[in-house]
């Protein structure tokens, strides 16, 4: 049966697989949101859900494209600055990465009821796109682990489920290893029923490169004991991008109601590369380890927000405001790359566990939480005014999706583990403006909860902003600095290790914008 399966396989380099190894921050990178759009926006922390007037406030409150007098458009681009601070068994290391993108686009078409015919006064039709997530990023580990090898994931992967068979970790006769990864891969089969492809790709790896060896009570590492030193390399790029397609009516001057419906599509790469060498004087055992992957996962999403913002006074606005759940179908690409110096009775040599293959698994689904924002916004004649923004998002209802399905599914799946850990976060924002004449002053601040019971996985966020806006009239120019905050703990493999590195991660953003009435 085997033999058979890998004969049909020959001369394909990509094979579609069951799930790989998935974890909550490939859905927290979906759910999480980040403050982005036009410099305005930015300069004011993002709390626009009772003020509107802006492109960007669309995501806060759909309501808002009400407020504008004209017909209307904003271009952005940003410069975005990540540094992280790494520090890793009392090793601290620090690494940046810069980037420059069209950050935001729009327009909005405002029509007036002219003839006074009604009391619905006003309707605005508005699009915009924006780059709601840049991934770019960059971020090294490094330092001397006095406990844990590398090859400890290899062996706990081999170990999983009672087991991978040693059958299933040895090439048959003409069988090249090419054919064997593929074929691990596509497990569970008749044959193998509890035995999950991933996992046994990565034992076949890591036995492959003499990791470890088979023992009485499973297989055991042939790691030495010793201090291990360690560096983690990082990078990712790409985006989550999101198209608004918004409609918005006014009753009279009191109430104001909005519709968005959202179009989402993301991609992102992340290229790891771990390396292992030891200080052990043992004339048998691993001295050396290298170990890469690149994930790509890509797909599309589906979402809508509903807004409301009452007047209550010309100076005084209330907003409520429902943003859907978002709706995602993603692909994920997987290629691996292994390599160890094994010694063995002080010869050394080098193994080198390379499949040459992308592993296209099946498409999955999934669901991030659904959020509620209140906002209010005072406004002080033409000289300025004040806006905060208050948000709710129960992170532990997100979901993959088949959500019956390895690894997802059960007491001990990926959505229970989210139901016990993740919780419900506030998320606060404030902004202010100053006008002079045609000059604007703007300031702003936003803190972001974090999604986890237990911030020291993921933890809060803050951020401060400010900027300066010029208005020639027919045009506006706008210009804005924010600082954002967060720490959090990233392990270097996902399962064997539980030494994570501390990261201290700090983002930087200068952004400008461009609008005209037209």
């Amino acid at each position: 049966m085997r033999k058979n399966f890998l004969l049909l396989l020959a001369g394909f380099s990509f094979l579609s697989l069951h799930a790989q190894e998935t974890t909550p921050e490939d859905a927290l990178r979906l759910a999480v949101d980040n403050i982005t759009g036009t410099a305005r926006f930015r300069a004011m922390g993002g709390a626009f859900g009772a003020l509107g007037g802006d492109l960007s406030a669309l995501n806060q409150n759909p309501a808002g494209s009400l407020f504008f007098n004209n017909n209307y458009a904003t271009a952005t681009i940003s410069i975005n600055n990540t540094k992280n601070s790494s520090l890793y068994w009392g090793s601290r290391t620090k690494d940046t990465d810069s980037s420059l993108d069209m950050n935001q686009a729009g327009v909005v078409f405002v029509f007036n009821d002219t003839n006074g015919n009604t009391d619905w006064k006003k309707i605005a039709v508005a699009f915009n796109y924006e780059n709601a997530n840049n991934y770019n990023n960059s971020m090294v580990a490094a330092g001397a682990n006095p406990y844990n090898s590398i090859a400890n994931y290899f062996v706990n992967q081999a170990n999983t489920n009672g087991g991978i068979p040693l059958e299933l970790l040895v090439n048959q006769p003409g069988e090249s290893f090419y054919d064997l990864y593929d074929y691990l891969g596509t497990l569970p089969d008749s044959s193998y029923p509890n035995v999950r492809g991933f996992q046994a790709q990565q034992a076949y790896l890591g036995y492959t490169a003499y990791l470890f060896n088979p023992g009485q009570n499973g297989y055991t590492s042939n790691a030495s004991a010793a201090h291990y030193y360690q560096d983690s390399y990082l990078t990712s790029t790409g985006y989550n991008g999101k198209i608004v397609g918004n409609f918005a009516t006014q009753y009279k001057d009191l109430l104001f109601l909005g519709l968005n419906i959202n179009a989402h599509f993301t991609d992102y790469t992340k290229r790891t590369s771990l390396r292992e060498s030891n200080d052990s004087e043992a004339t048998t055992g691993v001295s050396y380890i290298r170990f890469d992957n690149e994930l790509h996962t890509f797909g599309s999403g589906f979402s809508f927000n509903l807004g409301a913002i009452v007047k209550i006074v010309p100076q005084f606005r209330v907003g409520l405001s429902y943003e859907s759940p978002t709706w995602y179908r993603l692909t994920d690409e997987l290629t691996q790359y292994l390599e160890a110096d094994y010694t063995n009775n002080s010869v050394t040599n080098t193994y080198v566990a390379d499949p040459k293959i992308t592993n296209v698994y099946a498409p999955y689904k999934v669901q991030t939480p659904s959020k509620w924002t209140g906002s209010m916004a005072y406004l002080f004649g033409k000289r300025g005014l004040l806006s905060i923004d208050v948000s709710t998002k129960d992170y532990s209802v997100t979901r993959f999706k088949p959500k019956n399905e390895y690894p997802y599914g059960g007491p001990n799946g990926l959505n229970q583990y989210m139901a016990n850990y993740l919780d419900n976060a506030l998320e606060v924002r404030v902004g202010g403006e100053y006008k002079i004449k045609q000059v604007s002053l703007r300031g702003g601040y936003h803190f972001d909860q974090s999604p986890y019971k237990t911030d020291q996985i993921f933890g809060d966020l803050t951020g401060y902003s400010a900027g300066v806006g010029y208005n020639f009239g027919e045009s506006k120019l706008d210009l804005a600095y924010s600082y954002e905050h967060r720490a959090m703990n990233q392990l270097l493999v996902s399962s064997g290790m539980s030494d994570p590195a501390r990261i201290n991660r700090y983002n930087n953003n200068i952004v400008i914008s461009y609008s005209i009435n037209f």
